[in-house]
């Protein structure tokens, strides 16, 4: 009887375990980027990420958790396309900052390669700085709490705002004014009124002259 009582409670807990869901590991095997980083502040950007499932249960992944996944980048459109063994399964779409997946169509028996290509079209907010989440994925569990350890994020750093194309400032030369100082006059009779004197004088001799 009392060996009884010691086994029920072990029993107990080792049937808790092996029936809760266990959380499979999701691991991002490659991301790529377009236009490639930094991101540009109001510019649109494509992003395409690949993970694996990594089973951790009698399941590739629990059919009561699901997978949320964000980003921070505006105006998003997802399309979110399951692999099994290698060829193309399950297919959804959403938009907008948040999409979520549900377990049912990642779960699948341990036999079996799972996947997921995750397709990301949004434009960066023109007021980004520093560095933006552009993907991030987690687990869920049934009550919709998050699975420790889960997150997987990706984050990309922003470009700086444009400075302005610099304008040359080309500087005005003003010519300095060059004044000129005539000479003065010497004084007396001016030289126009000498000539004409002269030169009535010298009619005058010549007439004269003439008569004689």
């Amino acid at each position: 009887m009392t060996r009884f009582r010691l086994l029920f409670p072990v029993s107990v807990v080792l049937c808790f375990f092996l029936a809760s869901p266990v959380a499979a590991t999701l691991v991002l095997s490659d991301v790529s980027f377009t236009p490639t980083a930094p991101l540009v502040p109001g510019g649109q950007q494509h992003v395409v990420a690949t993970y694996s499932v990594i089973p951790s249960g009698s399941t590739t992944f629990s059919k009561g958790h699901s997978l949320q996944m964000q980003t921070d980048l505006a105006r998003a459109q997802w399309t979110i396309q399951v692999t099994l063994d290698g060829r193309d399964a399950a297919r959804q779409t959403a938009s907008g900052s948040a999409a979520f997946v549900n377990g049912a169509i990642l779960s699948y028996s341990t036999d079996h390669d799972v996947g997921m290509v995750v397709t990301l079209d949004g434009m960066v907010p023109a007021d980004a700085i520093g560095s933006l989440m552009v993907l991030q994925v987690e687990e869920l569990d049934n009550s919709g709490t998050l699975v420790p350890g889960s997150i997987l994020s990706v984050t990309q750093p922003v470009a700086g705002p444009a400075s302005p194309d610099a304008t040359p400032v080309i500087p005005t030369l003003t010519p300095p004014l060059v004044t000129t100082t005539l000479p003065k006059a010497a004084p007396g009779l001016a030289l126009p009124v000498v000539v004409s004197a002269l030169i009535v004088a010298v009619l005058l001799v010549r007439g004269t002259s003439r008569k004689r």
